[in-house]
C-alpha cells in the first residue's frame, strides 16, 4: 500500500457536522456524532482521489462544485449497507401474494395493470422475489405488470441489472424457486431468468427527489423495507409524504419489521392482515370525492 493511502486525513467534529448535515439535507441519510469516526474513515479515499488536504475543502467541493452530484453518488456507494436477500420477511410477502394481490386482481381486473414500487431495492432481490411471486399465482397472464426498483447508489443498480447472485442471497429461498427461475453459471452464482427480468426496470432515485417521483406516476402497493431506519424523523416525514402522493387510494405501503409510522404520518391506515400487519392509504368516501 502506498503511504498516500495510508495517511488518515482526520475530521473534525465540526467539519463532520457540516458534512452530515448536507448529506442528510441531500438524501435523508442521518449520521449521529457516534458515527464520526466512522464517517472519517470512509471518506478518506475521496479526499486523496481528489488530492485534497483536509475536509473542509471536500466540504466546498461538496456544496459548490459543478461535480458535486457525481460526488455525492461516489459517497452513496460508500456509506449505504445493502444487505438484503431473496424472499426476506416471508410473512410480509404471504401477505403480498395471499392477500394483496387478489384484492389487486379484482381491483384492476378492467385495467389489467398493476404498478409495484421497491424504493431503495438494493441488488434487486427484493423486487426480482415480487416478480417471482406475481408470476407463481397464474393468473395475471395477459396483465401488465410494472415493477420499479430505484436506489440511491448506482453500484447496487449495476448489480441488479445483471440479474447474477452469490449463495448468500439464497439464505431463506425454496429450492423450488431457484430450478424454475434462475440458471446456474460456471462459477455456481445464480442468474435471474429473462421471465423475472422482463417484469423489473431499475432506475436511479434518491427518495428526497419530489420531481422525479411525480413522473412514476400511479403506485399500486410500495414496497420499502429497512430504509427509514437510516433517516432522521424529518427525513421519513417528507418520504412517507410523498409514498402517499403516489399511491392510489386503497393502495398499500409495506415497511421493514423493525419500522413503523408511529409518530411520522396518521395519512395511512393499519391493516391487520392474516398473514402480517401493512399500512393502506384509505380509499376516500364518495361524497368526500364528489365535493373535489
Amino acid at each position: 500500500m502506498l503511504e498516500f493511502e495510508k495517511e488518515v486525513i482526520k475530521l473534525p467534529i465540526d467539519v463532520f457536522r457540516l458534512i452530515r448535515d448536507f448529506i442528510s439535507d441531500t438524501c435523508g441519510l442521518y449520521f449521529d456524532d457516534n458515527m464520526h469516526y466512522k464517517l472519517e474513515d470512509r471518506l478518506n479515499r475521496r479526499l486523496k482521489i481528489h488530492h485534497m488536504k483536509d475536509f473542509r475543502e471536500y466540504y466546498r467541493f461538496l456544496r459548490y462544485s459543478e461535480e458535486r452530484n457525481d460526488e455525492l453518488r461516489e459517497i452513496m456507494d460508500i456509506l449505504t449497507v445493502n444487505e438484503t436477500y431473496f424472499f426476506r420477511e416471508q410473512e410480509q410477502l404471504a401477505a403480498f401474494s395471499k392477500e394483496i394481490l387478489p384484492e389487486l386482481k379484482e381491483r384492476n381486473k378492467d385495467k389489467k395493470k398493476i404498478n409495484i414500487w421497491s424504493a431503495g431495492c438494493s441488488t434487486g432481490e427484493e423486487p426480482y422475489t415480487i416478480a417471482m411471486l406475481i408470476i407463481e399465482d397464474g393468473g395475471f397472464n395477459g396483465w401488465k405488470i410494472n415493477i420499479l426498483g430505484t436506489d440511491i447508489s448506482e453500484r447496487v443498480l449495476k448489480a441488479a441489472r445483471e440479474g447474477v447472485y452469490k449463495k448468500n442471497s439464497f439464505r431463506t429461498t425454496n429450492l423450488y424457486f431457484i430450478n424454475a427461475y434462475f440458471q446456474k453459471q460456471l462459477n455456481e452464482d445464480q442468474k435471474i431468468s429473462d421471465k423475472v427480468k422482463r417484469l423489473v426496470t431499475f432506475s436511479h432515485l434518491n427518495l428526497f427527489d419530489i420531481l422525479k417521483i411525480k413522473l412514476i406516476g400511479e403506485i399500486d402497493v410500495i414496497f420499502c423495507r429497512n430504509v427509514l431506519i437510516y433517516f432522521n424523523r424529518d427525513a421519513r416525514e417528507n418520504v412517507i409524504e410523498n409514498f402517499h402522493e403516489t399511491l392510489v387510494e386503497g393502495g398499500y405501503l409495506l415497511l421493514g419489521h423493525a419500522e413503523s409510522l408511529i409518530n411520522i404520518s396518521t395519512a395511512f391506515r393499519l391493516q391487520h392482515l392474516k398473514n402480517d400487519i401493512v399500512y393502506q392509504k384509505p380509499v376516500k368516501p364518495l361524497v368526500e370525492a364528489f365535493e373535489k
